[in-house]
């Protein structure tokens, strides 16, 4: 696929607006301080766009304590509420950090459903990246001093990251499908991925956090997030084709070609598990 100018559309309102995304950063700084390690936003969001595209909708109480907690799925009555999770300092706190994660996602989804015919079209997805090296690049002298030493990801690196680590924890459900062509599909989609997460290390020739802000970025990088961006569709799109995988347990006795299949699927066995 060819990429295009991936700088954000203006038109379309998006679903979290710089207060959401400030108050995020907020959140998300608070519980740092009961847990250093937790990831920034930009993380999450390649964490959340991996989650849409899954196989599987993985629920809350799956992927919640896989990105801020310990990893093993929250107990509690399906369809109740989920309990409080370390590091959140209370329900309220969680439950609005589900409830922004929620807008993000719903968008995300919508987006990837579009297929928009070009990057800069006002529907494309567009993931929530900073150019962390134009914005430290574009601050005083005195305070670009001190950073200096510091490793400083490249545009899109971190996001990547982000989505690769969903890919990694659930990989029954990003599982190489039987067919060759999807399979083929699947690699190299997660290939042009996994291309994010490596260092920019082209002639910077572009700033991507200000118009006028010093270069940072090289037009190889923007062409190599360009095809991430496409790979994000492919994937949604072949996940969606495929449908859910189905583990079919057969007890005792396996059912005759003619009978109902026991995956559910209202198909008889010959043409659907059986096949």
């Amino acid at each position: 696929m060819t990429t295009t100018d991936t700088a954000p559309a203006s038109a379309a309102e998006p679903a979290l607006g710089p207060d959401e995304l400030d108050e995020l950063d907020q959140l998300l700084d608070d519980l740092r301080t009961r847990e250093e390690d937790l990831p920034q936003w930009e993380f999450c969001d390649g964490f959340l766009t991996a989650l849409v595209c899954t196989r599987r909708p993985v629920p809350a109480a799956e992927w919640l304590p896989m990105l801020l907690g310990d990893g093993l799925p929250l107990e509690g009555a399906y369809g109740a509420p989920l309990p409080l999770m370390p590091p959140f300092k209370s329900l309220a706190q969680q439950q609005r950090f589900l409830a922004l994660w929620e807008l993000r996602r719903a968008e995300v989804e919508q987006q990837l459903d579009a297929q928009a015919e070009s990057l800069d079209a006002d529907n494309a997805f567009q993931p929530e990246v900073i150019d962390m090296r134009g914005a430290i690049a574009s601050l005083p002298e005195e305070e670009r001093a001190e950073m200096e030493g510091q490793e400083i990801p490249s545009f899109g690196q971190v996001w990547a990251l982000g989505f690769l680590f969903a890919v990694e924890n659930w990989p029954e459900d990003w599982a190489a499908p039987r067919d060759k062509e999807a399979a083929q599909w699947l690699d190299g989609a997660l290939e042009s991925i996994v291309a994010l997460t490596e260092d920019d290390t082209g002639r910077p020739e572009i700033c991507m956090y200000a118009e006028d802000g010093p270069p940072s970025t090289s037009q190889e990088r923007l062409e190599v997030f360009g095809e991430a961006i496409w790979a994000v569709y492919d994937l949604r799109q072949l996940w969606r084709s495929l449908g859910p995988r189905v583990e079919a347990v057969v007890k005792g006795a396996q059912p005759g070609r003619n009978d109902p299949c026991p995956c559910g699927s209202g198909k008889k066995y010959k043409k659907c598990c059986g096949a």
